[in-house]
């Protein structure tokens, strides 16, 4: 049976020069794909297209989006334990250059070997960035 799920997000890969962007939001320690929340009646890749603007200032085409997988997780709040839900999605061309808004902290392109100091979101670093590297879409 199917655990319920608590958060629902997409992420979108995005990969230049054979690495991969990862976003730090203010107050948070993690580093993970940009994304977000699935609102009612957004589809995954609606809502994927809808963060990518609102967070990076790029344009994104649902047909530019290779859905790559679905993957859960425990997330840990305040309130207790929360189980995840990820869609993630390849962002295989946008428009605009990447501009972070005011909600990111920071942003990073990183390959397989995370720099030291760097805490990945445990779906990024247990399922996608194995995955990445081993189907040599980065270093």
């Amino acid at each position: 049976m199917d655990k319920k799920v608590d958060i629902h997000k997409a992420a979108g890969i995005l990969i230049k020069d054979r690495k991969l962007l990862m976003s730090r939001s203010k107050g948070k320690e993690f580093f993970i794909s940009p994304g977000g929340k699935i609102q009612s009646g957004e589809t995954p890749e609606g809502a994927l297209i809808r963060e990518l603007d609102e967070e990076l200032g790029i344009e994104v085409a649902v047909e530019d989006l290779e859905k790559f997988g679905t993957f859960h997780s425990l997330a840990v709040e305040q309130t207790g334990e929360k189980h995840l839900q990820m869609d993630v999605f390849l962002v295989n061309r946008w428009k605009g250059d990447i501009q972070p808004n005011n909600e990111i902290e920071e942003i990073k392109w990183i390959n397989s070997l995370v720099p030291d100091g760097i805490k990945l979101g445990s779906i990024f670093e247990h399922d996608v960035l194995p995955r990445l590297k081993k189907e040599d879409l980065i270093d």
